[in-house]
């Protein structure tokens, strides 16, 4: 069974349609990488995932529930659909270690004591130890990032959603980021990746989804989505400005 179901998913703000129509699954393990033109509807479609954005109609089934912005567990079902954004939304007045530790405590109800030392040893992973007892303004834009990323995974979620996670970046410390994505991947998480990084795209992600004027244009394996045989006209003008 899908973990993750859109059925005919629309988004609209007034009269301007964002999405128009999407039907999307999501396999258990799977690594979804989301490209496309700016303004195409890439980042509203991955808040409709999780209610962000409620849709103007259509279906969001999650694990077998299907989510509405009317129930009363939302909030849990969220946290189950770990989400990381780009620009990072960290609580300034925690340390990094408060940050992954508070919503534990808050949300899975773990005492203070499990819940620092799962987010001791998430902070390890993502290499940031050295830095746990340091609050944001200290931190530089990957280390705000990767803390971030350490606070989802500490929720322990069936999916995590990244939303362009690398574009506020500089250049230097994005491969840091994707590294530890990428590990995340390896270690088989399930994730949706809304990315303007072509090579994760085409080395990590399991298929490659192309959204373009709100409507999946293509779903492909990434070595036919960036094969030079690919002769869909739109992604092959895409892919010469972008690579």
């Amino acid at each position: 069974m899908a973990l993750l179901e859109t059925h005919g998913i629309t988004k609209a703000y007034g009269d301007h349609e964002v999405l128009r129509g999407i039907d999307f699954t999501v396999e258990p393990g799977q690594v979804v990488a989301v490209i496309g033109p700016s303004g195409g509807g890439k980042s509203t479609f991955l808040r409709c995932l999780n209610l962000l954005e409620t849709p103007t109609t259509g279906r969001v089934v999650f694990a077998g529930d299907e989510l509405s912005a009317t129930q009363s567990n939302l909030n849990q079902l969220r946290a189950r659909m770990g989400m990381v954004f780009q620009q990072f939304n960290l609580f300034p007045h925690m340390t990094a270690l408060r940050n992954v530790v508070l919503p534990q405590m808050n949300v899975l109800g773990r005492s203070r004591e499990e819940a620092e030392k799962r987010g001791r040893a998430l902070l390890g992973r993502v290499g940031m130890s050295h830095r746990a007892d340091v609050f944001p303004n200290r931190l530089s834009g990957g280390q705000k990032q990767r803390v971030a990323i350490a606070r989802a995974v500490a929720m322990d979620p069936q999916l995590m959603l990244f939303d362009e996670p690398t574009s506020a970046l500089d250049p230097e410390v994005v491969h840091d980021v994707l590294e530890v994505m990428s590990g995340l991947a390896k270690d088989g998480m399930t994730m949706v990746v809304v990315t303007h990084e072509m090579g994760f795209a085409r080395k990590v992600a399991d298929r490659v989804v192309f959204i373009d004027g709100g409507r999946i244009a293509a779903d492909l394996p990434p070595e036919e989505f960036f094969s030079p045989a690919n002769d869909n006209d739109r992604i092959k003008a895409f892919l010469a400005k972008v690579l």
